[in-house]
């Protein structure tokens, strides 16, 4: 347990960071150091119109790229755990690629793919190339959630008379559907803070990274850690519902011999 804790306290120290310069009024633009208490970042986080502008249209971006790899990356986990096909095992190594491919060689492949087909750089093109890399970690957590659900509570419902729109949606969908939660908001993350990937087929495009890139070299705003601070306090908040809902779920479950506090009765 202490060594647990000394590894997670060196993960959330640089979000511990980010939080308490939330809070600071630096002495200089190019200050870092905790000068002055003072809640105004908070209380005026567009104190920097770009700088909102980016962060607007970087959720726009993570929100598109995240429907559309969470639908494709989805059918394709199905395809992939439910069915035999030819060439199935060469698609599952080549949905690794993405994966295990540096952001650096495919940036540079989709600029070259996007000049070559005479497609200006926009907000477009950053949407399909982060559709394109977000999908393969959609396929792997989706994959892992249908690996690990049994299959005879189908059966069970397809035996008690039920069609297969009505098993999928009553049986199927809600067993994968924790599965497909995290796969999306892992490729929501994955977009919304995506720099290099971005840089190259951007243009004129400019993302919440970007911008923070870009403000280093002359002094980057306190309200970037105010972003950077709710956007963890979102994350963090989501996790937690998600844990107590699923812990609810696990104690409605329960039978009642097994609740807490209730002893099992029988014939005597």
């Amino acid at each position: 347990m202490i060594v647990a804790l000394l590894v997670l306290g060196y993960l959330f120290l640089p979000i511990a960071v980010v939080a308490g310069l939330s809070l600071n009024r630096p002495s200089s633009r190019l200050s870092y150091d905790f000068n002055e208490f003072t809640l105004d970042n908070w209380r005026q986080p567009c104190a920097t119109p770009e700088m909102c502008d980016a962060v607007v249209r970087s959720v726009q971006i993570g929100f598109l790229a995240t429907v559309g790899s969470t639908v494709i990356g989805t059918l394709m986990a199905f395809a992939l755990v439910r069915h035999r096909f030819r060439g199935r095992g060469g698609i599952n190594l080549l949905i690794f690629l993405p994966m295990a491919t540096p952001e650096l060689v495919l940036g540079t492949s989709l600029l070259a793919l996007f000049v070559s087909a005479g497609v200006p750089q926009g907000f477009w093109t950053v949407v399909i190339a982060h559709v394109m890399f977000c999908v393969s970690f959609v396929v792997v957590t989706v994959k892992a959630r249908l690996a690990g659900m049994d299959r005879r509570l189908e059966e069970a419902a397809m035996d008690l008379y039920a069609s297969e729109w009505q098993t999928f949606r009553r049986i199927t969908l809600p067993l994968v559907l924790p599965g497909i939660v995290a796969a999306a908001l892992l490729a929501f993350s994955l977009s919304f803070d995506d720099f290099i990937v971005t840089n190259f087929n951007a243009g004129t495009t400019v993302t919440f990274p970007m911008y923070v890139w870009g403000a280093a070299q002359r002094g980057i705003p306190p309200q970037v850690n105010v972003i950077g601070t709710a956007m963890f306090g979102i994350a963090l908040l989501l996790v937690g519902l998600s844990t107590l809902r699923g812990r609810r779920a696990r104690r409605a479950a329960l039978p009642v011999a097994d609740a807490p506090g209730r002893r099992a009765t029988g014939p005597s």
